[in-house]
């Protein structure tokens, strides 16, 4: 099943909840949880659709997500603003260690549509035609195609989530015909799911999917407020390449100073400038090095 393109509405405000009958329903046989699953992907659908939205940033921050998740699978004290240093210290011929390369996997896997070259692109230890396999293995709706790949490479990589989860969420895209990895199963499925097979992991999917599409609707809710007020903004700014820098903020989930098309001073000048009109966040707290996102 695939869903057709949706006409999105005005604005973000009435696609910002979850319905209520979804969140809470308690549903436990497969026949009503993938019922429910299915109306919240739909929900999330709009979002994915919508022209308003920074859909790239919306990208950059469930990978960093799924990221932070796939980390806390391997029992490694990574978290998000650790990931983050991660990236952003790393120089030509640095190792960026575990916790870096799985993050790098999930940024790699958003940043261009599904294919097997972009996916190997994002896994280059895994064989394209075993990611080839894996992307047409599953059959039925969306999120059973998906549970069955992972299901697939589970098996086939025993003990590495990150291969199989990120497989997961292309079939799901796929499926859902949106063209750019949106992470999800990875954000809802926990340890004990991931050693279950069958109907049981397709339920445990169907789960997934329900409580991750709440998470990025609210998220996506979130980024659109701030992605707006930042282009509010963004006439304000007199200094030459401040466009670019805002094009920038708009697109990527941190950014350093030094990052920024202007000369140092004048890049630091327009983080502190953007900060004040509350357009950006500074994301780590440091007095150095800092990062800073919508």
């Amino acid at each position: 099943m695939t869903f057709a393109p949706a006409v999105p509405p005005s604005d973000t405000g009435s696609i910002d909840r979850m319905p209520a009958w979804i969140t809470k329903g308690r549903a436990e046989a497969l026949e009503d949880v993938s019922f429910m699953s299915g109306a919240a992907l739909g929900q999330l659908h709009l979002v994915v659709s919508h022209p308003d939205m920074p859909q790239a940033l919306f990208r950059e921050r469930l990978a960093l997500r799924a990221a932070e998740a796939c980390v806390a699978f391997s029992d490694r004290p990574e978290r998000a603003g650790d990931l983050r240093d991660v990236l952003h210290l790393l120089r030509p011929g640095d190792l960026p260690g575990p916790g870096g390369e799985t993050y790098l996997a999930w940024r790699r896997a958003v940043e261009r549509p599904v294919s097997v070259k972009a996916l190997h692109r994002a896994l280059p230890g895994l064989d394209p035609e075993r990611i080839a396999g894996w992307l047409d293995a599953g059959t039925g709706a969306p999120v059973r195609r998906a549970a069955m790949a992972l299901e697939l490479a589970l098996d086939a990589m025993p003990g590495t989530e990150v291969p199989g989860l990120l497989v997961a969420d292309a079939v799901l895209t796929q499926a859902l015909g949106w063209k750019t990895l949106v992470p999800l199963l990875a954000l809802g499925l926990n340890r004990a799911d991931l050693r279950k097979r069958g109907e049981d992991l397709a339920l445990a999917c169907h789960r997934a999917a329900i409580a991750s599409a709440t998470e990025a609707l609210r998220l996506a809710s979130d980024l659109a407020r701030r992605a707006a007020h930042l282009q509010a903004v963004a006439p304000k700014l007199r200094a030459k390449g401040a466009a670019q820098a805002v094009e920038m903020f708009l697109t990527r989930d941190a950014v350093a100073a030094a990052a920024l098309p202007l000369p140092d001073r004048a890049a630091r000048r327009l983080c502190d400038r953007l900060v004040d009109l509350g357009a950006v966040r500074e994301l780590t707290g440091r007095d150095t090095f800092r990062l800073y996102g919508v």
